[in-house]
């Protein structure tokens, strides 16, 4: 059974508490938009699920978005369609209506994602495409060694890639999506090589993991990391990745097709 916040957030986040400032820091990067995009093929309609404030709905044509948060859909742009208030795990729609699928950064907040990917595949006749981090790769980021409850907490979170495939069904691959350096999408490993970003409280709260944590461990990151800033000690270790092009962490696309 799904449950809702009292936002109506479905899943493990309320993001009537930490979406406020989502869209500011959470803005679609155009380089993983056209992996994204690729991904989709040439579909004419696209649901997109777990929608949020519509990043990455330019990819396609025509797109019907679900969104279970009222706070995430307050945030949508005018431009886009309204979203359906509406759960992964029982979607309103009739068998085969869609010609694609996408969930971006979604799948890990719902309360059983395996029910939630199969009414996606039930209601789409073409590739069904998620965004999502790798669980057996997340404790690879150098933030593990300041925050490690953070990403212990995503490696928790995110399902296997496995289980996602097998949900899916079909033919699968994965993919692993190259990280930009001026990654305008700021989820934890977007500042791989900008640290100083993330000692921003707004721009933590934009990544719903570190909502998992208590005010002790943030703080200890925030002293730890700035600590290491100042003593040049992150750079010793870290700063090759201050000139590094892209960054290839656990970011992947899963894409299934019947």
């Amino acid at each position: 059974m799904t449950t809702r916040s009292h936002d109506g957030s479905a899943g493990d986040v309320d993001y009537g508490v930490i979406g406020s400032g989502y869209s500011g820091y959470r803005r679609p990067d155009g380089r993983i938009a056209r992996l994204i995009a690729r991904a989709l093929g040439e579909a004419g309609t696209v649901l997109n699920v777990g929608a949020g404030a519509g990043s990455y709905e330019n990819v396609a044509g025509v797109v019907t978005a679900v969104e279970p948060s009222a706070s995430m859909r307050a945030q949508r742009p005018t431009r886009l369609p309204r979203a359906v208030d509406a759960v992964a795990e029982d979607l309103p729609f009739e068998d085969g209506e869609f010609d694609s699928a996408m969930t971006l950064f979604s799948v890990h907040q719902w309360s059983d994602v395996a029910t939630g990917l199969r009414e996606m595949r039930r209601v789409t006749v073409g590739p069904v495409v998620a965004l999502t981090c790798d669980p057996a790769l997340v404790r690879d980021f150098w933030l593990y060694e300041y925050a490690p409850h953070v990403l212990d907490t995503e490696a928790r979170r995110y399902p296997r890639v496995a289980e996602i495939a097998a949900a899916l069904g079909g033919t699968v691959t994965v993919e692993s999506v190259p990280i930009p350096f001026d990654c305008t999408d700021g989820f934890n490993e977007a500042y791989y090589g900008r640290p100083e970003m993330l000692l921003d409280p707004a721009a933590r709260q934009a990544c719903s993991a570190w909502s998992f944590v208590d005010d002790d461990a943030r703080e200890h990151f925030d002293i730890t990391l700035r600590r290491d800033l100042e003593s040049g000690s992150w750079d010793e270790r870290f700063g090759h990745l201050r000139t590094q092009p892209t960054y290839e962490g656990s970011l992947v696309i899963v894409r299934a097709t019947p």
